[in-house]
Protein backbone atom coordinates (compact mmCIF):
# COMPACT_ATOMS: atom_id res chain seq x y z
CA UNK A 1 0.00 0.00 0.00
CA UNK A 2 3.17 2.47 0.65
CA UNK A 3 4.63 1.99 -2.36
CA UNK A 4 1.49 2.17 -4.35
CA UNK A 5 0.94 5.52 -2.64
CA UNK A 6 4.67 5.98 -3.39
CA UNK A 7 4.40 5.57 -6.87
CA UNK A 8 1.19 7.54 -7.59
CA UNK A 9 2.99 10.58 -5.40
CA UNK A 10 6.07 10.36 -7.96
CA UNK A 11 3.60 10.01 -10.71
CA UNK A 12 1.94 13.27 -9.71
CA UNK A 13 4.88 14.77 -9.26
CA UNK A 14 6.54 13.97 -12.64
CA UNK A 15 3.15 15.30 -14.32
CA UNK A 16 3.24 18.36 -12.37
CA UNK A 17 6.69 19.14 -13.47
CA UNK A 18 5.95 18.12 -17.00
CA UNK A 19 3.34 20.54 -17.03
CA UNK A 20 5.45 23.46 -15.91
CA UNK A 21 7.78 22.67 -17.98
CA UNK A 22 5.51 22.79 -20.78
CA UNK A 23 3.66 25.48 -19.76
CA UNK A 24 7.43 27.56 -19.40
CA UNK A 25 8.03 26.53 -23.03
CA UNK A 26 4.50 28.00 -24.14
CA UNK A 27 5.70 31.02 -22.58
CA UNK A 28 8.96 31.75 -24.00
CA UNK A 29 7.28 30.47 -27.48
CA UNK A 30 5.14 33.35 -26.74
CA UNK A 31 7.16 36.03 -25.65
CA UNK A 32 9.54 35.13 -28.70
CA UNK A 33 6.28 35.42 -30.84
CA UNK A 34 5.64 39.11 -29.35
CA UNK A 35 8.61 40.33 -29.54
CA UNK A 36 9.29 39.35 -32.99
CA UNK A 37 5.78 41.25 -33.83
CA UNK A 38 6.81 44.17 -31.71
CA UNK A 39 10.31 44.09 -33.74
CA UNK A 40 8.50 44.10 -36.82
CA UNK A 41 6.03 46.52 -36.03
CA UNK A 42 9.33 48.87 -35.32
CA UNK A 43 10.87 48.36 -37.93
CA UNK A 44 7.51 49.31 -39.67
CA UNK A 45 7.00 52.79 -37.63
CA UNK A 46 11.04 53.32 -38.53
CA UNK A 47 10.77 52.71 -42.50
CA UNK A 48 7.53 54.95 -42.47
CA UNK A 49 8.88 57.82 -40.46
CA UNK A 50 11.72 57.61 -42.72
CA UNK A 51 9.50 58.01 -45.53
CA UNK A 52 7.97 60.94 -43.58
CA UNK A 53 11.00 62.30 -43.59
CA UNK A 54 11.44 62.29 -47.27
CA UNK A 55 7.91 63.76 -47.99
CA UNK A 56 7.93 66.55 -45.97
CA UNK A 57 11.19 67.57 -47.14
CA UNK A 58 10.28 67.93 -50.55
CA UNK A 59 7.13 69.29 -48.78
CA UNK A 60 9.63 72.21 -47.60
CA UNK A 61 11.82 72.39 -50.74
CA UNK A 62 8.24 73.35 -52.62
CA UNK A 63 6.72 75.55 -50.04
CA UNK A 64 9.41 77.69 -49.12
CA UNK A 65 10.03 78.57 -53.14
CA UNK A 66 6.16 79.29 -53.06
CA UNK A 67 7.13 81.88 -50.49
CA UNK A 68 9.82 83.27 -52.49
CA UNK A 69 7.03 84.08 -55.93
CA UNK A 70 5.04 86.47 -53.51
CA UNK A 71 5.75 90.16 -52.47
CA UNK A 72 7.93 91.31 -51.11
CA UNK A 73 10.33 88.66 -52.59
CA UNK A 74 9.30 89.54 -56.46
CA UNK A 75 11.61 91.87 -58.00
CA UNK A 76 14.62 92.28 -55.08
CA UNK A 77 17.56 93.51 -56.64
CA UNK A 78 20.69 90.58 -56.57
CA UNK A 79 20.14 86.33 -56.83
CA UNK A 80 21.18 85.68 -52.57
CA UNK A 81 19.45 88.19 -50.81
CA UNK A 82 15.68 86.53 -51.59
CA UNK A 83 16.87 83.05 -50.83
CA UNK A 84 19.29 83.92 -47.34
CA UNK A 85 15.94 85.62 -45.86
CA UNK A 86 13.74 82.67 -46.68
CA UNK A 87 16.30 79.98 -44.75
CA UNK A 88 17.17 82.20 -42.29
CA UNK A 89 12.94 82.53 -41.37
CA UNK A 90 12.87 79.13 -41.90
CA UNK A 91 15.49 77.39 -40.28
CA UNK A 92 14.58 79.74 -37.23
CA UNK A 93 10.84 79.63 -37.15
CA UNK A 94 11.93 75.43 -37.73
CA UNK A 95 13.99 76.17 -33.95
CA UNK A 96 10.84 77.71 -32.34
CA UNK A 97 8.74 74.59 -33.36
CA UNK A 98 11.40 72.39 -32.25
CA UNK A 99 11.74 73.88 -28.94
CA UNK A 100 7.90 73.96 -28.25
CA UNK A 101 8.48 70.14 -29.37
CA UNK A 102 11.00 69.56 -26.56
CA UNK A 103 9.25 71.70 -23.77
CA UNK A 104 6.30 69.70 -24.10
CA UNK A 105 8.79 66.57 -23.69
CA UNK A 106 10.39 68.44 -20.81
CA UNK A 107 13.81 68.42 -22.64
CA UNK A 108 14.06 72.17 -22.65
CA UNK A 109 17.06 73.01 -19.84
CA UNK A 110 19.06 70.01 -21.62
CA UNK A 111 19.55 72.16 -24.54
CA UNK A 112 21.74 75.23 -22.57
CA UNK A 113 23.50 72.57 -21.18
CA UNK A 114 24.55 70.97 -24.01
CA UNK A 115 25.64 73.32 -25.99
CA UNK A 116 28.61 74.08 -23.61
CA UNK A 117 29.72 70.49 -24.38
CA UNK A 118 32.42 69.39 -27.03
CA UNK A 119 29.54 67.20 -28.72
CA UNK A 120 27.34 70.49 -28.98
CA UNK A 121 30.26 72.22 -30.13
CA UNK A 122 30.53 70.00 -32.91
CA UNK A 123 26.51 69.82 -33.71
CA UNK A 124 26.42 74.10 -34.06
CA UNK A 125 29.28 73.77 -36.51
CA UNK A 126 27.18 71.09 -38.47
CA UNK A 127 24.65 73.41 -38.52
CA UNK A 128 26.73 76.30 -40.08
CA UNK A 129 27.71 73.64 -42.77
CA UNK A 130 24.32 72.41 -43.12
CA UNK A 131 22.40 75.27 -42.64
CA UNK A 132 23.76 78.94 -43.89
CA UNK A 133 25.87 77.17 -46.52
CA UNK A 134 24.41 73.83 -47.85
CA UNK A 135 20.73 75.26 -47.43
CA UNK A 136 21.05 78.68 -48.91
CA UNK A 137 22.88 77.15 -51.56
CA UNK A 138 20.12 74.42 -51.77
CA UNK A 139 17.51 77.69 -52.23
CA UNK A 140 19.62 79.60 -54.52
CA UNK A 141 20.07 76.56 -57.08
CA UNK A 142 16.15 76.02 -56.91
CA UNK A 143 15.63 79.28 -57.77
CA UNK A 144 18.01 79.45 -60.49
CA UNK A 145 17.97 76.26 -62.19
CA UNK A 146 14.37 74.86 -61.09
CA UNK A 147 13.45 71.58 -59.98
CA UNK A 148 16.69 70.16 -61.77
CA UNK A 149 18.73 71.27 -58.57
CA UNK A 150 16.70 69.02 -56.31
CA UNK A 151 18.30 65.59 -57.21
CA UNK A 152 21.73 67.22 -57.86
CA UNK A 153 21.56 68.15 -53.65
CA UNK A 154 20.87 64.77 -52.72
CA UNK A 155 24.85 63.93 -53.75
CA UNK A 156 25.68 64.73 -50.37
CA UNK A 157 25.66 60.76 -49.34
CA UNK A 158 28.46 60.72 -51.81
CA UNK A 159 30.31 63.82 -51.03
CA UNK A 160 29.49 62.54 -47.14
CA UNK A 161 31.23 59.27 -48.06
CA UNK A 162 34.35 61.17 -49.36
CA UNK A 163 34.61 63.28 -46.78
CA UNK A 164 34.44 60.45 -44.15
CA UNK A 165 37.20 58.79 -46.16
CA UNK A 166 39.34 61.50 -45.71
CA UNK A 167 38.75 62.88 -42.39
CA UNK A 168 37.41 59.65 -40.23
CA UNK A 169 39.64 57.29 -42.10
CA UNK A 170 36.77 55.14 -43.27
CA UNK A 171 37.22 53.05 -45.96
CA UNK A 172 35.03 53.15 -49.43
CA UNK A 173 34.21 49.79 -50.38
CA UNK A 174 33.38 48.24 -54.14
CA UNK A 175 29.05 49.33 -53.38
CA UNK A 176 30.24 52.66 -52.28
CA UNK A 177 32.19 53.31 -55.27
CA UNK A 178 29.28 51.95 -57.79
CA UNK A 179 26.65 54.26 -56.18
CA UNK A 180 29.02 57.05 -56.35
CA UNK A 181 29.71 56.67 -59.67
CA UNK A 182 25.94 56.42 -60.73
CA UNK A 183 25.42 59.02 -58.71
CA UNK A 184 27.88 61.38 -61.18
CA UNK A 185 26.35 59.32 -64.44
CA UNK A 186 22.86 60.89 -62.98
CA UNK A 187 23.95 64.68 -61.99
CA UNK A 188 26.30 64.92 -65.67
CA UNK A 189 22.36 63.60 -67.03
CA UNK A 190 20.64 66.41 -65.57
CA UNK A 191 23.17 69.03 -66.40
CA UNK A 192 23.60 68.57 -69.72
CA UNK A 193 20.66 69.33 -71.13
CA UNK A 194 19.40 72.77 -70.30
CA UNK A 195 15.15 72.62 -69.38
CA UNK A 196 13.05 74.77 -72.22
CA UNK A 197 10.55 77.74 -70.99
CA UNK A 198 12.80 80.22 -69.63
CA UNK A 199 15.15 79.05 -66.66
CA UNK A 200 17.91 81.31 -66.05
CA UNK A 201 21.46 81.04 -64.90
CA UNK A 202 20.52 76.94 -65.33
CA UNK A 203 24.32 76.18 -64.94
CA UNK A 204 24.78 78.50 -62.09
CA UNK A 205 22.20 76.48 -60.31
CA UNK A 206 23.65 73.70 -60.51
CA UNK A 207 26.40 74.50 -59.06
CA UNK A 208 24.84 76.26 -56.30
CA UNK A 209 22.80 72.50 -55.77
CA UNK A 210 26.21 71.29 -55.98
CA UNK A 211 27.86 73.18 -52.95
CA UNK A 212 24.68 72.36 -51.24
CA UNK A 213 25.63 68.28 -51.71
CA UNK A 214 29.15 69.28 -50.37
CA UNK A 215 27.84 71.39 -47.28
CA UNK A 216 25.31 68.56 -46.12
CA UNK A 217 27.77 66.02 -46.81
CA UNK A 218 30.65 68.17 -44.56
CA UNK A 219 27.30 68.57 -41.79
CA UNK A 220 27.23 65.06 -41.96
CA UNK A 221 30.94 64.42 -40.62
CA UNK A 222 30.76 66.59 -37.92
CA UNK A 223 27.18 65.79 -36.62
CA UNK A 224 28.00 62.06 -36.77
CA UNK A 225 30.05 62.86 -33.66
CA UNK A 226 27.99 65.20 -32.04
CA UNK A 227 24.49 63.13 -32.61
CA UNK A 228 25.81 60.08 -30.95
CA UNK A 229 26.67 61.95 -27.46
CA UNK A 230 23.29 64.13 -27.13
CA UNK A 231 19.74 63.19 -27.69
CA UNK A 232 18.57 64.09 -31.10
CA UNK A 233 15.63 66.18 -30.38
CA UNK A 234 18.01 68.26 -28.70
CA UNK A 235 21.04 68.17 -31.58
CA UNK A 236 18.17 68.89 -33.81
CA UNK A 237 16.91 71.75 -31.80
CA UNK A 238 20.77 73.63 -31.56
CA UNK A 239 21.34 72.67 -35.44
CA UNK A 240 18.29 74.80 -36.59
CA UNK A 241 19.03 77.22 -33.57
CA UNK A 242 22.45 77.96 -34.63
CA UNK A 243 21.77 77.85 -38.64
CA UNK A 244 18.95 80.62 -37.65
CA UNK A 245 21.18 82.41 -35.68
CA UNK A 246 24.03 82.56 -38.22
CA UNK A 247 21.79 83.47 -41.00
CA UNK A 248 20.52 86.70 -39.32
CA UNK A 249 23.68 88.07 -37.64
CA UNK A 250 26.13 86.99 -40.39
CA UNK A 251 24.66 86.37 -43.69
CA UNK A 252 21.50 88.88 -43.93
CA UNK A 253 23.80 91.77 -43.58
CA UNK A 254 26.72 90.70 -45.59
CA UNK A 255 24.44 90.28 -48.37
CA UNK A 256 22.60 93.80 -47.43
CA UNK A 257 19.09 91.66 -47.22
CA UNK A 258 17.92 93.85 -43.78
CA UNK A 259 15.09 95.75 -45.71
CA UNK A 260 13.98 92.61 -47.08
CA UNK A 261 13.94 90.88 -43.37
CA UNK A 262 12.20 93.40 -42.08
CA UNK A 263 9.90 93.56 -44.76
CA UNK A 264 8.90 89.85 -45.16
CA UNK A 265 8.61 89.84 -41.03
CA UNK A 266 5.89 92.54 -41.39
CA UNK A 267 4.03 90.99 -44.56
CA UNK A 268 1.15 88.37 -43.14
CA UNK A 269 1.13 86.12 -46.37
CA UNK A 270 4.99 85.18 -46.97
CA UNK A 271 5.44 84.62 -42.98
CA UNK A 272 2.39 82.22 -42.74
CA UNK A 273 4.06 80.03 -45.99
CA UNK A 274 7.39 79.94 -44.32
CA UNK A 275 6.05 79.12 -40.85
CA UNK A 276 4.49 75.90 -42.72
CA UNK A 277 7.60 75.05 -44.28
CA UNK A 278 9.45 75.73 -41.50
CA UNK A 279 6.69 73.31 -39.62
CA UNK A 280 7.82 70.96 -42.40
CA UNK A 281 11.12 71.11 -41.51
CA UNK A 282 10.91 70.05 -37.81
CA UNK A 283 8.73 67.24 -39.03
CA UNK A 284 11.16 66.16 -42.03
CA UNK A 285 14.26 66.06 -39.09
CA UNK A 286 12.14 64.57 -36.60
CA UNK A 287 11.17 61.75 -38.16
CA UNK A 288 14.36 61.44 -39.92
CA UNK A 289 15.98 60.97 -36.62
CA UNK A 290 13.50 58.78 -35.32
CA UNK A 291 13.77 56.58 -38.52
CA UNK A 292 17.84 56.17 -37.91
CA UNK A 293 17.11 55.06 -34.34
CA UNK A 294 14.38 52.28 -35.73
CA UNK A 295 16.04 51.03 -38.57
CA UNK A 296 19.43 52.56 -38.88
CA UNK A 297 21.20 55.23 -39.82
CA UNK A 298 21.87 53.73 -43.33
CA UNK A 299 18.21 52.45 -44.13
CA UNK A 300 17.02 56.07 -42.70
CA UNK A 301 19.05 58.26 -44.82
CA UNK A 302 17.76 56.24 -47.40
CA UNK A 303 14.69 56.75 -46.85
CA UNK A 304 15.36 60.23 -46.60
CA UNK A 305 16.55 60.71 -50.04
CA UNK A 306 13.29 59.96 -51.49
CA UNK A 307 13.09 63.61 -51.00
CA UNK A 308 14.31 64.45 -54.58
CA UNK A 309 11.71 62.12 -56.17
CA UNK A 310 8.86 63.71 -54.23
CA UNK A 311 10.58 67.12 -54.66
CA UNK A 312 10.67 67.22 -58.35
CA UNK A 313 6.71 66.04 -58.54
CA UNK A 314 6.03 68.62 -55.78
CA UNK A 315 7.99 71.14 -57.86
CA UNK A 316 6.61 70.15 -61.31
CA UNK A 317 2.67 70.36 -59.58
CA UNK A 318 2.65 73.42 -57.34
CA UNK A 319 5.54 75.66 -59.03
CA UNK A 320 4.98 74.75 -62.81
CA UNK A 321 8.76 73.68 -63.14
CA UNK A 322 9.53 72.21 -66.41
CA UNK A 323 10.79 68.37 -66.15
CA UNK A 324 12.39 67.24 -69.21
CA UNK A 325 12.89 63.07 -69.80
CA UNK A 326 17.23 64.02 -68.94
CA UNK A 327 15.99 65.48 -65.36
CA UNK A 328 13.27 62.64 -64.50
CA UNK A 329 15.79 60.01 -65.73
CA UNK A 330 18.76 62.01 -63.98
CA UNK A 331 16.89 62.02 -60.85
CA UNK A 332 15.84 58.15 -60.55
CA UNK A 333 19.65 57.68 -61.34
CA UNK A 334 20.91 59.44 -58.35
CA UNK A 335 18.41 58.24 -56.31
CA UNK A 336 19.56 54.72 -56.74
CA UNK A 337 22.72 56.29 -56.64
CA UNK A 338 21.96 57.07 -53.48
CA UNK A 339 20.79 54.78 -52.28
CA UNK A 340 23.57 52.40 -52.93
CA UNK A 341 26.06 54.85 -50.89
CA UNK A 342 23.55 54.58 -47.93
CA UNK A 343 23.47 51.18 -47.74
CA UNK A 344 23.00 47.60 -48.98
CA UNK A 345 19.55 47.41 -50.68
CA UNK A 346 19.27 43.68 -49.45
CA UNK A 347 18.89 45.14 -46.14
CA UNK A 348 15.63 46.34 -46.94
CA UNK A 349 14.39 43.15 -47.34
CA UNK A 350 16.07 41.32 -44.19
CA UNK A 351 14.43 41.37 -41.15
CA UNK A 352 15.62 42.84 -38.42
CA UNK A 353 17.43 40.79 -35.80
CA UNK A 354 16.30 41.09 -31.72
Amino acid sequence: MAALLYNEDTSTKTNLLNRGVWMMKEAVASAGMLKQKMNSRFRRNGIAYGLISGLTFGLYSTVVALAMVREPFLGVVGAFAAPIVASAINDALAAIWLLIWNFKKGMIKEIGRSLVTIPGLMVAIAAVFGGPIANGAYLVGIDMAGAAAIPISALCPMFGAIFARMFLKQKIDKRVAVGMFICVIGAALISYVKPEGGVDNFTLGIIFALVAALGWGLEGVFATFGMSMLDSNIAITIREGVSGLVYIAVLIPIFSATDLFTSVLGSVSPMLIIAAAALFTAISFLTWYMANSMVGVAVGMSLNITYVLWGVVFAAIFLGSSLTPTIIAGAVIITIGALLVSMNPMDLFKKKEA
